[in-house]
C-alpha cells in the first residue's frame, strides 16, 4: 500500500509536469501560404502614357498683315487647298525690301525641304517594298512549315511598321509643296504690279480636322504666328515618360498594352522608337528623376483606338520580358539573406530557411532559378515571429 501511494503519487507529480510544459510551449504561428508553380511569367515596366497626333502641322501666317477671324472650331474637317484663314496685307511691311529678301530665302529654304522629304519619301518606299516581299516569302515558308508563326508576326509588323514611315513621309512631302506654294504667293506680292490690296488665303497643307485654334480673332499679326494646328487624330502614336533605368530594357518591336484608358479590354501596342535624350522631370513626391520618352503605335487593328483623341491619357504596361514556363513564387514570399534572396518554406509544420537564386520579377511574383521545386510551399508576408524551426500553421 505504501508503494502504491508512492507511486500514484509520482504519476501525478509527472503529469502535472507534462501539463505545464505543455501550456507553457509556444502555440504555432498562423502564416499564410503560397506554392511554388510553374507558369507564365512577364516582366513589365508600368507607367502612364499620352496619346497624340502623329503627323500635325502647325499652319502659320507666312506674311505681316491683318488676320480676319478665323471661323474654323477644334473638330472642323479640312482637306489639302481649303482656305483657313485670311490676311490682309499691310503695304509698308509687304513693300519692304528686305521682306522680299526674306521671302526669297525661305522660298529656298522650303524648296531644299522638299527635296529631302522627296529623298525620305524613296527610300521608305524601298523599305517597304523589301518589307512586303520578305512578308510574301516568310508566308510562304510558313504554309511549308519552314517558318514559325513568330517570325511571320515579325514580318507582318515590320511591313506594317514601314507603311506607316512611307505614310510620314507622304505627308511630309505635302507639307513641303504646301509651303512652296505658300511662299511663292507671298513672294508674289513684292512683284511689280503685285496688288496689295488682295486678300492672303491661308490653306490647309492636309486632309484632316482641325486640333487647336490658336488665334482665333483678328487683328494684326506676325510674319510665322501660328493660327492653327491641322492634323489627322485617327493617326495616333502614344508617348509614355519611363525612367532611364527602365529605357535601357526597352526596344523597338516590344509589345504593350494600354490599360485604364476609358474602356474594356485593354489596348495592344507596340514600341516603335526609344527618344535617344533624357529629360528631368520631378516626380509627386518632389524627386528630381531622369526619364525618357518611348513612342508606342498600334499594334493589330486600329479600330479600337477610335475612342482614343489627340492628348488623351492611359496607364501603359510594356512587356520586356517574357517566358511561357518558369518555376515561380510570389514576390512577397523573398526577403534578403546574407548577400542574396531566401524564402520561408513551410514544411512538417515547421518554418525552415530556404536559399533561393531570384531571375526576373513580375508585377506579382518572381522567377526562381534554383532552390526551390514546383509542389513545395513558402509562406508569404512573412513576420517578424517566423524564425527557421518555430512551429507554423497556415490560416
Amino acid at each position: 500500500m505504501k508503494w502504491s501511494f508512492r507511486i500514484l503519487g509520482f504519476a501525478v507529480a509527472i503529469t502535472l509536469v507534462g501539463a505545464i510544459l505543455f501550456a507553457l510551449r509556444a502555440r504555432p504561428v498562423d502564416v499564410d501560404v503560397a506554392p511554388v508553380v510553374r507558369a507564365p511569367l512577364d516582366q513589365t515596366v508600368v507607367d502612364d502614357g499620352r496619346a497624340r497626333v502623329r503627323e500635325r502641322y502647325t499652319v502659320s501666317a507666312p506674311v505681316v498683315g491683318a488676320l480676319a477671324r478665323i471661323e474654323l472650331k477644334e473638330g472642323d474637317a479640312v482637306e489639302p487647298g481649303m482656305v483657313v484663314a485670311r490676311l490682309l496685307p499691310l503695304p509698308s511691311p509687304l513693300l519692304d525690301p528686305r521682306a522680299r529678301q526674306v521671302a526669297e530665302q525661305r522660298l529656298a529654304a522650303t524648296v531644299d525641304t522638299q527635296l529631302q522629304t522627296l529623298a525620305s519619301a524613296t527610300r521608305a518606299e524601298a523599305a517597304l517594298d523589301q518589307a512586303t516581299r520578305e512578308l510574301a516569302r516568310v508566308e510562304s515558308l510558313a504554309k511549308d512549315g519552314a517558318a514559325t508563326g513568330a517570325q511571320r508576326e515579325q514580318a507582318n509588323d515590320d511591313a506594317r511598321m514601314r507603311a506607316a514611315e512611307l505614310a510620314s513621309a507622304r505627308f511630309s512631302e505635302k507639307v513641303a509643296e504646301h509651303d512652296i506654294e505658300q511662299e511663292r504667293a507671298t513672294l508674289q506680292r513684292f512683284s511689280p504690279g503685285g496688288r496689295a490690296s488682295e486678300q492672303f488665303e491661308v490653306t490647309s497643307p492636309v486632309h484632316g480636322q482641325v486640333l487647336h485654334v490658336l488665334h482665333k480673332s483678328e487683328g494684326v499679326v506676325e510674319a510665322g504666328a501660328a493660327l492653327l494646328e491641322v492634323g489627322d487624330p485617327q493617326a495616333l502614336e502614344l508617348v509614355v515618360d519611363v525612367l532611364s533605368q527602365d529605357a535601357v530594357s526597352i526596344h523597338p518591336g516590344m509589345s504593350a498594352r494600354l490599360l485604364h484608358w476609358g474602356g474594356e479590354p485593354p489596348l495592344l501596342a507596340k514600341v516603335r522608337r526609344v527618344e535617344p535624350s533624357a529629360f528631368t522631370k520631378t516626380s509627386a513626391l518632389g524627386v528630381d528623376e531622369q526619364r525618357v520618352n518611348v513612342v508606342l503605335e498600334p499594334a493589330g487593328p486600329s479600330e479600337g483606338w477610335r475612342p482614343i483623341g489627340d492628348g488623351f491619357a492611359a496607364e501603359v504596361e510594356i512587356t520586356i520580358w517574357s517566358k511561357p514556363d518558369v518555376v515561380q513564387v510570389p514576390t512577397s514570399a523573398l526577403f534578403r539573406h546574407s548577400a542574396g534572396w531566401a524564402v520561408f518554406v513551410a514544411s512538417d509544420g515547421r518554418a525552415g530557411v530556404r536559399a533561393v537564386q531570384a531571375g526576373h520579377r513580375g508585377a506579382l511574383a518572381t522567377e526562381i532559378l534554383g532552390g526551390l521545386d514546383p509542389g513545395e510551399s513558402v509562406i508569404i508576408h512573412p513576420g517578424a515571429s517566423v524564425h527557421s524551426g518555430t512551429r507554423v500553421t497556415s490560416r
